[in-house]
């Protein structure tokens, strides 16, 4: 229990001391935002700060702050250190700098600003990358809040058809300008998020079942045994550091009205799910412990039966009673939802930018997202735990990419990049040896993938200061509305001629 409470407490306090120091590293200004200076009715739609901040919550807290905590709780008490120190030190960094960054470059995602701070050829690497970490996250945000809604009705409403009417609202919230749908019902939907994540918490308390929170111990860290590096960072990736929120930002980034309201929306929020992780990962642990079985036996039993969405049902109903169960499972239903809908808009949009295609008509918006669902109605077929392995693996990738572009950005400028650059490399080597180690990678021994990680994150770090030198000696603008290099403004980006960038 007082790991748990210590846990919240520090993330607030983070909020607080290193958010701070975070946004004075990266130094706010007084200065047109994109809302304003690209307002097209559509994407780019001024909106107030508490509404921005909502929204983001709900757009980077899908499943993942409540089902990769709960896979996280099989490791122990160690679960609760990622998420808090993975929180303040990598997850709100990667978050307000990949938000703020944007910001200063008319609303750009994630592609364009690799492209512009990473190189040429890293703008195709990261679209890849992106449009499969989106489309697998509008997918397995499809399946998650339809089988917990499947389970809520008793089986009542058939799956497909559950899983037909999310796709259509899906469509709608893609295609229609962002205040009609995201940024007029947000709002309500992130007050029942609220309200479901602090009835668990309370509950934890009230019912007595934090006394069964194991407590962070050097003898009691991974009481299960599990090997943690790298699976616990890979496991638990939302709740502590993602990279699909770099998907997400950009699209509050093309919202807010003043750089000043960024740690607030980016760093804020973030922090925000991490409280939430922290109580899901709390629940996990305590709802299911027996002191007479091995350490996770009770919560493995019940995700073997029903995967982490079972444990969703059961801790909810079990804490909060059928009335109170039903809303905090109805919560937990809007979280998929209102990030499985942003990320099919992000993608839409990224591929909107990258082919350079207006989206002012209804008509150009929708043969870009249709192909996706389509796909993503393809992909469904697929297990639920498959579709988990390459969403992490996607996710954490993505994750190094933006955390190596807030580095540059942060490099250029002669400010302190090392808040950025080391949680990168960190995420690097664990994504790496993942990638090596795992069945669905190469399938490599432990040693051998730890031992070609370090070699690959040595190469890529030091292709990282190269590349970091040349674009510094190239005076690379930071922000998008400064003239180019060669004295004038290309479209869709600058001219990258300097020394053959």
């Amino acid at each position: 229990m007082f790991t748990f409470i210590g846990g919240i407490l520090l993330l607030i306090i983070g909020y607080f001391t290193y958010g701070k120091y975070v946004e004075k590293v990266f130094g706010v200004k007084e200065r047109p935002t994109p809302a304003y200076t690209s307002s097209d009715g559509v994407d780019y739609v001024p909106m107030n700060t508490a509404k921005n901040s909502l929204i983001q919550l709900l757009n980077i807290a899908g499943v993942g702050p409540i089902f990769g905590p709960i896979l996280g709780a099989l490791y122990g008490p160690v679960a609760f250190i990622w998420i808090v120190f993975g929180c303040i030190l990598a997850g709100g960094v990667h978050d307000y700098l990949t938000g703020m960054i944007s910001i200063r470059n008319r609303g750009a995602h994630l592609p364009e600003l690799a492209e512009k701070f990473l190189g040429k050829s890293m703008r195709h690497i990261v679209n890849a990358f992106a449009l499969l970490l989106l489309v697998l996250v509008g997918t397995v945000f499809v399946s998650a809040p339809g089988q917990l809604l499947y389970d809520l009705m008793g089986g009542k409403v058939g799956l497909a058809i559950i899983v037909g009417i999310i796709f259509i609202y899906y469509v709608l919230a893609t295609l229609l300008p962002i205040d009609k749908i995201i940024g007029r019902f947000y709002p309500f939907f992130g007050m029942l998020l609220v309200l479901s994540a602090i009835g668990i918490g309370v509950g934890l308390v009230v019912t007595g079942q934090a006394g069964n929170i194991p407590e962070l111990t050097l003898d009691n860290l991974h009481p299960g045994g599990l090997a943690i590096f790298p699976l616990l960072f890979l496991t638990i990736s939302c709740g502590a550091l993602s990279g699909f929120h770099a998907t997400q930002s950009p699209i509050i980034s093309r919202t807010t009205k003043n750089e000043g309201h960024g740690r607030k929306i980016f760093y804020g929020m973030m922090i925000a799910e991490g409280v939430i992780a922290m109580i899901w990962a709390a629940a996990a642990m305590a709802m299911f412990y027996d002191p007479a079985a091995p350490f996770g036996e009770g919560l493995n039993a019940v995700l073997k039966e029903g995967g982490p969405a079972l444990v969703v049902s059961k801790v909810a109903v079990m804490m909060l009673g059928g009335v109170g169960g039903t809303i905090a499972i109805l919560g937990v239903i809007i979280l998929p939802i209102t990030s499985g809908d942003t990320a099919f808009r992000s993608a839409r949009m990224i591929i909107a930018d990258y082919l350079k295609i207006g989206q002012d008509k209804v008509g150009k918006r929708l043969w870009i997202a249709l192909p996706m669902f389509v796909i993503s109605a393809i992909l469904l077929q697929l297990d639920f735990n498959i579709l988990w392995r390459y969403f992490s693996w996607a996710n954490q990738s993505t994750a190094v990419i933006a955390l190596f572009v807030g580095a540059m950005y942060l490099y250029i400028g002669g400010k302190n990049y090392w808040i950025s650059l080391l949680p990168g490399i960190f995420m690097l080597l664990a994504t790496t040896t993942y990638i090596l180690e795992q069945p669905i990678g190469f399938g490599l021994s432990t040693e051998i993938s730890q031992i070609g990680a370090v070699i690959i994150s040595i190469a890529l770090v030091a292709l990282f200061f190269w590349q970091a030198k040349r674009q510094r000696a190239c005076g690379l603008p930071l922000e998008e509305d400064l003239t180019g290099w060669d004295g004038t403004m290309k479209e869709g980006g600058y001219d990258f001629t300097c020394k053959g960038l």
